[in-house]
């Protein structure tokens, strides 16, 4: 080789070395949250989840159902799924910015004494009922992922910033999926709210990793109660899975009933259509409003996920007033198009007469008097 050759080669090469030292940093960088955020795994001989009638060889279990069967480990999902996930992505985003709305009065504001609703995108909503606040699988990452420069992105800010959420009596979380349960958010919450974390069985020990004080911290099976203050709330079934890692199904999933001293709100968290929601609506209901799950759903994974038109069956079952659809529009995590279950569940609510409300993120809800259905999705998508 010449010498010219080599005085013109070794900085290219010296460039590609930085480069790829750059790129090997960034990647670390990303990764370095990455063992935490996958939480901590349950002990296995803590007498309440080894006695839970869900637990049983090491892991929690569904419901028994003719309706939904067991999810699979690792899920069956065909070449056909996987091809249109990585490469069909038309229509799955929308094409103009999601209207947001700064909710209104501020974090100084009283919390309404009848029932309001503040959905703030994805699964993550405030309800203030009778005077109380309750917090419901916040996220306000960019991401629902593990990493920060990596997985399923927001597609919308969120409305607000976490800081300047009002003061709440309670954090529910329904299951520790990445998309409900948000280290990042989590570890903000430690120091800008002062109230406890109601969770499912074994999801105590991702919070205790991640900086919550043992005593902020309620575990719960299904059919237990938590009383605070005027609020009663009581994790409920799904038929669904956990899992932040490869390990699946050391912690509880579930849904929630929030009640007040006379009113009662219904959160679905994740899960396929079911008997449970029967059962639920005879114990617990009727419910003033249910915030139900309407996205994310797939045949391939349909026993995890409803459809809208699953989502309408279940809001009857509990025999719910108001429905608000919760679960869509801030992250792509299914192959149908963005607006799809908006527009599939306003039919199929129309068809059974069930009364609908649909805000934009950020939006505030007065349960005894819902703003009317405006369409505001369809120039979005």
């Amino acid at each position: 080789m010449s010498e010219a050759h080599q005085s013109t080669g070794s900085p290219k090469r010296l460039l590609a070395l930085t480069a790829l030292a750059a790129a090997a940093g960034t990647v670390a960088w990303s990764l370095r949250d990455l063992p935490a955020a996958f939480g901590r795994r349950p002990d296995g001989t803590d007498p309440r989840i080894r006695n839970s009638p869900q637990y049983r060889d090491g892991v929690f279990h569904n419901a028994p159902s003719a309706l939904a069967q067991e999810p699979q480990n690792p899920p069956q999902v065909d070449r056909s799924t996987v091809r249109k996930m990585l490469f069909e992505r038309e229509g799955r985003t929308p094409v103009r910015p999601v209207p947001v709305v700064r909710p209104e009065g501020g974090p100084q504001r009283p919390a309404a004494e009848g029932i309001e609703i503040v959905w703030y995108g994805h699964a993550s909503a405030l309800v203030e009922i009778e005077g109380s606040r309750v917090l419901i699988d916040p996220i306000w990452s960019d991401r629902c992922s593990p990493v920060a420069h990596v997985g399923p992105k927001r597609l919308h800010p969120a409305p607000v910033e976490l800081e300047e959420l009002p003061q709440v009596d309670v954090v529910l979380i329904s299951h520790d999926h990445y998309d409900h349960l948000d280290m990042a958010t989590v570890k903000r919450l430690v120091t800008t709210q002062s109230a406890p974390f109601a969770v499912p069985l074994g999801i105590g020990g991702h919070l205790s990793r991640w900086g919550v004080p043992e005593h902020r911290i309620i575990e719960l099976d299904w059919d237990e109660t938590c009383t605070l203050g005027e609020l009663t709330l009581t994790l409920t079934s799904a038929h669904h899975f956990s899992g932040r890692s490869t390990t699946r199904n050391t912690t509880l999933w579930g849904s929630w009933v929030i009640a007040g001293p006379n009113r009662k709100i219904y959160y679905t968290g994740d899960s396929g259509y079911f008997e449970g929601y029967a059962a639920i609506g005879e114990k617990h209901g009727p419910f003033d409003a249910a915030l139900v799950q309407i996205g994310a759903y797939n045949e391939a994974w349909a026993d995890i996920h409803m459809t809208p038109e699953d989502a309408v069956r279940a809001h009857l079952d509990l025999r719910a007033e108001l429905l608000v659809p919760v679960h869509w529009c801030t992250f792509n995590l299914a192959l149908h198009p963005w607006a799809e279950p908006i527009e599939r569940l306003l039919a199929e609510a129309k068809a059974q007469a069930v009364p609908l409300a649909v805000p934009r993120p950020g939006q505030r809800v007065d349960v005894d008097n819902p703003p009317e259905l405006d369409g505001w999705w369809e120039d979005v998508a």
